[in-house]
């Protein structure tokens, strides 16, 4: 498996938050949808509010 970088925002009580987070994951596909899913559950947002912006290895 490969690291990849997720970098994008969300919406916060203040306006946007930016983040940046390393993920574990086979591919690009399946590190977008791990990032969702931690996102998601930390913060209670669904997919549709998280924008992922850019994701490297």
């Amino acid at each position: 498996m490969s690291e990849f970088t997720v970098r994008g925002s969300f919406p916060a009580r203040y306006g946007e938050q930016d983040f940046e987070t390393q993920v574990e994951a086979p591919n690009e596909d399946v590190a977008v949808e791990r990032t969702y899913a931690e996102f998601g559950s930390r913060h209670g947002l669904k997919r549709t509010r998280i924008d992922v912006a850019e994701v490297e290895r």
